[in-house]
């Protein structure tokens, strides 16, 4: 069985998105290998790249079964395309009630422009880089924008940072939830927004072999219920200038390796192939 397979009914489809598209070419060429294998079902674009139009090209042959979101950036300035904020700074405005509306607002509607723009279509789903379209202020625009923007049928879904299963007693993965995960979820929900169940691939980047991140995705894959979202970090080399850029090469050669198939497949999990969740009606994944 490889891991694009969906062989049976025992068999629970996930959502295993790579982010950071159009950061840099060995992130894009990952990307592009792991979804010619059928090892991925998504990835997330930052769009305010410089080199993002070049970037998006290499995407236009893989979907629809790769989909394709929005990366929202608030936080990397691309030389000058986003104001240079911290993490930090972006936290602390956003719980004192600090972020300008109105600039969050058009830094939004461009990079959905720049989106479509080049790959012609709304994106699939939203997320943030930094986990940023989860904060306060943050999370109203983004309903508001998706409700204003697209059509029901088009609108795009929701990540969701709610810890899978058991994943909510790993510390990294709670404070993300408190930050704004729980909140965000609970909200778009009520608004109608779709929202995966379930997230994982939260850890402190400190696997330092394949073996190490092996031992984490097996534990992810466990706790992880249909329809819910895995992320990662693939890169086919690693990037000198990037806060987790050691990190990204070991996180591709798990993920291009058969161990990853054989994995998969004793976990009784599949790649989900296609631009909408996998939905499980009257599972709640979390």
């Amino acid at each position: 069985m490889t891991a694009g397979d969906v062989a049976d009914e025992g068999v629970r489809s996930i959502v295993l998105c790579a982010d950071d598209y159009a950061l840099h070419p060995a992130v894009d060429e990952a990307v592009c290998r792991l979804a010619a294998q059928g090892r991925l079902s998504a990835t997330s674009c930052m769009a305010t790249s410089p080199r993002w139009r070049e970037a998006a090209a290499a995407l236009q042959g893989l979907r629809p079964g790769l989909a394709a979101g929005l990366h929202l950036n608030l936080t990397e300035a691309h030389g000058g395309a986003v104001e240079a904020r911290t993490l930090g700074q972006v936290l602390r405005q956003a719980y004192l009630r600090g972020l300008p509306r109105a600039q969050l607002q058009a830094a939004l509607r461009a990079q959905l422009d720049a989106f479509e723009q080049a790959l012609g279509t709304p994106p699939d789903f939203l997320d943030g880089h930094q986990h940023v379209h989860q904060l306060p202020g943050v999370r109203e625009l983004v309903e508001a924008e998706l409700q204003r923007r697209y059509a029901l049928h088009e609108r795009p879904w929701l990540r969701s940072t709610v810890p899978a299963g058991g994943l909510w007693r790993t510390p990294k993965a709670a404070a993300l939830a408190l930050l704004g995960g729980w909140s965000a979820t609970r909200r778009w929900r009520a608004a109608g927004l779709q929202a995966n169940r379930g997230f994982a691939g939260v850890y402190g980047f400190d696997a330092p072999d394949v073996a190490a991140y092996r031992a984490h995705m097996r534990r992810w894959l466990a706790h992880l219920a249909p329809g819910g979202v895995l992320m990662c970090h693939p890169a086919v080399a690693l990037l000198s200038q990037d806060a987790i850029g050691h990190q990204r090469p070991v996180e591709f050669a798990y993920l291009a390796s058969e161990a990853f198939a054989q994995d998969l497949e004793e976990a009784g999990r599949a790649i989900h192939r296609g631009p909408r969740l996998p939905v499980h009606p009257g599972r709640d994944g979390r």
